[in-house]
């Protein structure tokens, strides 16, 4: 049996596409439930209100659990701003390659696309892979 020869994604390229499509189901209104708000200055407010009240609960997680006893809600909003910073620089520089048509952006979709479907096939049991030039 001949397995098909498809180059496995590197595992930089796979760890920033799964990182944008993480932040896209989280932080983007496009992808995230709040696209049925219908109202983008709504859909802001709401997304504040969940960046807050997230920094709240780490914070008091921090305080609680770690021992962080100088550590407040001004600081964990300062912590997860320098953490999602970084991120969202990440996502724009792919949603403007996706805007654009980049090649390098196309390639990695489409590898990381193949890699999945033959790994997918191969789980399968009854799976040959046809070889035209081996006889039967």
């Amino acid at each position: 049996m001949s397995e098909p020869k498809v180059k496995k994604p590197s595992l930089f390229r796979t760890v920033v596409m799964k990182i944008v499509g993480a932040w896209r189901r989280v932080m983007d209104v496009k992808y995230n439930p709040l696209k049925y708000v219908p109202d983008p200055s709504l859909q802001a407010y709401f997304m504040l209100v969940l960046f807050i009240a997230w920094s709240l609960f780490f914070g008091v997680l921090a305080v609680n659990y770690l021992g962080f006893f100088n550590y407040d809600i001004i600081a964990s909003i300062v912590v997860h701003v320098l953490v999602l910073m970084p991120l969202a620089f990440t996502n724009a520089i792919f949603v403007d390659a996706e805007r654009d048509g980049a090649k390098w952006l196309k390639e990695w979709k489409e590898e990381q696309s193949r890699y999945k479907i033959v790994m997918n096939r191969l789980k399968t049991k009854n799976l040959v892979f046809w070889n035209p030039f081996k006889k039967a």
